[in-house]
Parts: C-alpha cells; structure tokens; sequence
C-alpha cells in the first residue's frame, strides 16, 4: 500500500512487500488510494477551510500524477501492477471507509504492507479499525513501514522532542544501521489515467519549468544540479533569498516521496568535496526533516494547533492575545498580497506564482501573520492554510513544523518579552535588510 512514498527506489515498505511475494511465491501487487476532501461547510470567504477540506490544486495535483505516472512505469517493467483506488468521501457518513475493503475482496492478499504517514488522515487509514477488523477477519497481517525517514520515526525516538539539538545524536547514531539497495514481480497492468477523479482547483497552476519532472529521475537529476552548482556554498548563503540557485528546491520531491533522502545521503557519504556545504544540507535534509515528522507522530491530535506548543508559549500568547495591533489583514488581503510590506508582499506573491517560498522568508512571513491577526489561532490557520494551497512542498510535516516554529515557538525557545509575541522570537524589516538586500529581492 504506496500512500506516502511514491517511487521504487530506496523503497524499505516495497522491498519488505517484495521479500514476501519471493518467500510465498505470489504475485505482488502496488495499491495506491486517491482520495476527494469532504465537502466544505463554511461558505465564509474570509475564513480559509480547515485543511482536510482543502482542495486538491492542478499544481499539487500534475506534480502527484507525475510522480505515479513514473511509479506505473517504472513497476510495469517488471510486471508489477499499480492499482489506484478512487474513494470519494462518504457524505452519508462523514467519514472515509475502510479504503482497502474492495481491493481486499478483489485480490484477497496474504499480507498488507503499508508505508507510514504522520499527516493526521492518512495514519487514520492505516490505524483504522475497521481496516484491522477486515484483516483479522481473513487472517491477513498488515505491516506498516517508514519508508520515509531514513531511520524510524518510533525508532529514532520514543517520544517527542524538544528539538533538533536532542535528536541530532540519535539520528547520527543509527544512520549507518539504516541506510541500505531492490527488484520486483508479476502481474497485469491497469491503465493510467486519474485526472478527472482528483477534479482539481485549476487557479492554482502547475510551475514546474520543462526542465523540471516529478518522480525519481527528475528527483534526482534536481539533486545532481544541485550539487554541481549550490553544495559549495549552501552553508554560507542558503539564507539569502537572492541566491536562488543556492537552494536545492528538493522539497516537493521529498514530500511527494518520489525521492528519498536516503539516495541523497548515500551519495553524499562518498562526495570528498564542499564539507561544510554538505554538513549543512545533511542537517536541513535529515536531522530537521525527520525532526518534523517527529513532531508530527507524537503529537498527533494537534500538531495543527496552539495545543502543541510548549507551556511556556501557550501562556505568553494567551497573556498578550488582546494587544493592540496596528495593523490586521483579512484573509483576501493576506492573500493577494495587499499588505503595508513590500517584502511581506513579494514573498507571498513569489509562492503563488512559483509555488515556492525561500527558507528563511518563510520566517519572516509566517512571524508577520502572528503580528497582523487579531488572534494566534487566526495566524496559524491563515499561515497552514497559504502554504498548504499554494506551496509545492506544502501539505507535509516540515511545512507544518515550520509555521508551528514562526507561530508558537516549536522547536524553539523563550525570548525577550514584547507586545503581541510575548517571548515567541520576533523577526522584523529591519532585520532581514541586515541579512540580505531587500530592495533587490522586491524588484524581482
């Protein structure tokens, strides 16, 4: 069951998969569900919909297909096949169903392997239980792997972490363990086409330049780019939003799981060259992506929420909700870029037309959300829900993790205490003109 990671490389829940259909000498076959969001209730155009209910966008949607197309491909090689189950949602009962039940009559497998997803929804699938009453029923195991962090996320921790300074060491320890190379097994082919089920949002459009294509090889081919042209001087310009060509843009590669970190760590082991560009990217790429994902399986109920910050910040917040602020933004304003800052403006301009966001802008853009809403919980909400629309690498755990650093301070620390932030870490204009040339970046 290929949910989270789309590609046959570097695959560990396929191989297991693989391993059984060889020791039982049965056919394997690749499952794949494409789902519809619930109907949306809230007709209140300032009011973004909660996230479940989000659209999917052609711009998420071509990059999606993309990936699955080259899946298709890929396993029709080897006689593999891909099926993808279209489940509308279930308005009768507003709830997804057992999302297996008819490819589990169909093909009554002798076990189910699924990879692991920390988005809310989908580790329901994989955790419901009536999808483990059905197994039961037949006798069927189900197997759920991490085919996404290159160690665990249950085994390079048991619990949540405060941060990337007490999960470095543990990453580190067993990532030798965990880096490991496979091949695959008969059957007939369904067609491909899905466009018209996914009923995608065409005002978000596709970005990906003709150079760029989703799936592993064109993965791969944007890391190979980068480490010819951005590796060297990753570490000492990756915060400059102007130096495009310093940041890899692996993102939604990453996300969509049509490539693993793994392949690029593995490269990276026997690279002899740029160590202090390649010590930074392995510490953004492993250690804070899977430090997201840690966040995200630990606090499962509210990781979209003000719930999943520290004590600290809840209360600093709370303490300074009813501030003034001098200026509050509706959502439409937020979103067409209306706002008093031109860097404020451009940076979420660049993310709807480019479906992507420099790193530290991010930052800067989600910490202004917090200062022009009236509420906390209003800046999280309108922060998850642009970056989730517009961003190619949104609708992950880094994105969520991300906006919950800039917001409440996850992942971070208390500071000095000031009005509308309380100790949450302030960034401002002037701050980002210290760090890059600002009117340089508005221009473009």
């Amino acid at each position: 069951w290929m949910q989270r990671d789309m590609r046959t490389i570097d695959n560990w829940a396929l191989n297991l998969a693989q391993h059984h259909a060889e020791k039982s000498n049965l056919p394997l076959r690749v499952v794949h569900v494409m789902t519809t969001p619930p109907p949306s209730s809230d007709d209140d155009d300032d009011e973004p919909p909660p996230l479940e209910q989000l659209r999917t966008t052609e711009r998420h949607g071509r990059f999606l297909l993309g990936g699955l197309q080259c899946v298709h491909n890929e396993l029709n090689k080897k006689n593999v096949p891909l099926h993808i189950i279209h489940n509308s949602y279930d308005t009768q009962h507003q709830q997804h169903p057992n999302v297996l039940e008819n490819f589990l009559n169909d093909y009554n497998p002798s076990v189910v392997v699924c990879d692991t997803n920390v988005l809310r929804h989908v580790r329901r699938w994989n955790e419901s239980p009536v999808l483990k009453n059905a197994l039961d029923a037949i006798n069927v195991p189900l197997y759920q792997v991490d085919a996404h962090n290159i160690v665990p996320v249950w085994y390079a921790s048991p619990k949540r972490e405060v941060g990337a300074r007490t999960l470095r060491s543990k990453l580190h320890r067993l990532v030798d363990e965990c880096l490991q190379n496979k091949d695959h097994k008969n059957g007939s082919i369904p067609a491909f086409s899905h466009e018209q089920f996914l009923d995608w949002d065409d005002s978000v459009k596709d970005v990906l330049t003709k150079d760029q294509k989703p799936g592993t090889a064109g993965g791969r081919k944007q890391f190979d780019d980068f480490c010819n042209t951005g590796l060297r001087h990753f570490s000492m310009l990756r915060n400059d939003p102007n130096n495009d060509q310093i940041s890899s843009s692996l993102s939604p590669w990453f996300n969509h799981g049509h490539l693993s970190f793994a392949t690029c760590l593995r490269y990276l082991k026997t690279h002899n060259r740029d160590a202090e560009g390649k010590a930074s990217f392995i510490e953004e790429g492993f250690v804070r992506r899977e430090l997201s994902d840690n966040f995200l399986w630990y606090a499962p109920d509210t990781y979209d929420t003000l719930e999943a910050g520290a004590q600290w910040a809840q209360d600093s917040l709370e303490l300074h909700t009813s501030d003034p602020r001098e200026y509050i933004y509706t959502l439409n304003e937020f979103e067409s870029g209306k706002t008093h800052d031109d860097l404020w403006n451009a940076a979420q301009i660049q993310m709807m037309n480019t479906g992507k966001m420099h790193g530290f802008l991010r930052m800067y853009w989600a910490k202004k959300i917090l200062e022009w809403t009236s509420t906390p919980a209003d800046a999280l909400q309108y922060a998850q829900y642009f970056n989730d629309k517009y961003s190619l690498d949104g609708r992950d755990p880094n994105g969520f993790c991300g906006v919950a650093w800039s917001i409440f301070g996850n992942h971070d620390m208390g500071w000095k205490e000031r009005e509308i932030f309380g100790k949450i870490r302030f960034m401002n204009y002037k701050g980002c003109k210290r760090k890059f040339k600002v009117d340089e970046f508005v221009r473009k």
